[in-house]
């Protein structure tokens, strides 16, 4: 027990660490949104970080180490290539205005370090599902959660390179992407990206100590159902564009399902 809350209370020292510096350089930049970048790397990041400090099954820690780092450095490339040369992203525009000259400490608390936190938290079932010893050796559990965030990962790169091919079109302009699966859901991008959580907590789950790590995929499920992901952008969606209320009466908001007609 002693050695888990040693390399859990490290990790945490670690991510906070770095999202102090991510924190100063924003000060700098003028550009809290980079952290938005950082997001996928700080799950590579505790993923290595565990893998060589831990003694879990050698087989199950490195293939979770390396599914994360798939999915962390494609998002994080994602990010930072939509968000190149467009300075900070709206959201965190509009919040600077409505700190005005408190918004370098809000930021700092409000931003990196409550991400910092979550980003702890939603990787409990990766550090958890390395540190764990036991089973030693490739269960139904591995073999399910792997294909389930296969799934999960081919959702949402697809529909990340779907969305971003839609708006290089200059002739999309005022538009609402409706084709591929995005014709299927209004965030399909999202539920691949709940999908990739799960898988990874299936494979913890092979240990059935690791069941209380369900608190992983739960919170990035809640975030994106219910705080940062889907109401956040629909909100700003609806205002942009008035063509997106008949999207959205015709599309799932989430669930991949056949539009209605």
């Amino acid at each position: 027990m002693a050695e888990i809350l040693s390399i859990l209370t490290i990790n945490l020292l670690v991510i906070l660490g770095i999202m102090l510096v991510l924190w100063l350089l924003s000060l700098i930049l003028k550009d809290a949104s980079i952290v938005d970048i950082f997001w996928g790397l700080g799950f590579v990041i505790l993923a290595w970080l565990t893998f060589f400090r831990s003694d879990g099954f050698f087989t199950r820690s490195l293939m979770l180490s390396i599914l994360v780092t798939v999915w962390g450095v494609r998002l994080a490339l994602h990010i930072g290539l939509r968000n190149h040369g467009k300075g900070e992203d709206p959201r965190y525009r509009a919040w600077r205005r409505q700190q005005g000259k408190n918004f370098w400490w809000v930021s700092l608390f409000q931003v990196f370090i409550l991400q910092s936190i979550l980003l702890w938290i939603i990787s409990l079932t990766v550090q958890m599902g390395q540190i764990v010893p036991y089973p030693a050796t490739v269960t139904l559990f591995d073999v399910f959660g792997c294909i389930v965030w296969g799934t999960g990962f081919t959702f949402e790169a697809v529909a990340d390179w779907q969305l971003a091919r839609f708006k290089s079109n200059p002739k999309n302009q005022g538009r609402v992407m409706d084709k591929g699966l995005w014709a299927l859901s209004r965030h399909p991008n999202y539920f691949g990206e709940t999908l990739v959580w799960w898988g990874l907590f299936i494979i913890a789950f092979s240990s059935l100590i690791n069941l209380w790590t369900v608190i992983s995929p739960l919170t990035i499920t809640y975030l994106l159902l219910n705080v940062s992901g889907v109401p956040l952008l629909e909100r700003s969606l609806t205002k942009r564009n008035p063509k997106y209320d008949d999207y959205i009466q015709r599309t799932s908001a989430f669930f991949p399902m056949p539009p209605k007609k």
